[in-house]
């Protein structure tokens, strides 16, 4: 497909856990006759060829990221997916399972820090009210 080289380079070369619609967005400037389905089949051919990584989060759109090993961590508030990067646990795993792992997707669940600071600001806010 023509267009797979364009979208694995623009998931290697942002720092941003890219969606389809983004994608499409950013190639079609370059691209006008794009078309959505085509970055779609492109990105599932470049998932399912290993170059890229799938991350899926409940109620949101499927994104996009470098297949260069991390893990992410997610914010229960606003959805905000951030790298981090952790010991790798695969000869854990391996020995915990018993079978060898090619892999694994780590998504940690917590609040970033501008939702707790929204958070604490809006319980001063309502307590001032009593």
């Amino acid at each position: 497909m023509r267009y797979s080289s364009c979208v694995l380079k623009l998931i290697q070369d942002s720092t941003e856990h890219l969606t389809a619609e983004q994608i499409f967005l950013e190639l079609k400037k370059t691209y006008p006759s794009l078309v959505l389905a085509t970055v779609y089949n492109n990105l599932n051919l470049l998932y399912q060829q290993g170059k890229i990584r799938k991350i899926s989060l409940e109620g949101a759109p499927d994104r996009y990221d470098n297949t260069t090993r991390h893990d992410h961590l997610i914010c229960r508030r606003c959805g905000k997916l951030s790298d981090i990067h952790l010991s790798d646990f695969t000869n854990a795993l391996e020995s915990q399972t018993g079978f060898p792992i090619d892999g694994y997707d780590l998504k940690i669940q917590y609040i970033c820090p501008q939702c707790r600071a929204a958070e604490h600001d809006s319980c001063i806010c309502e307590s001032d009210d009593l």
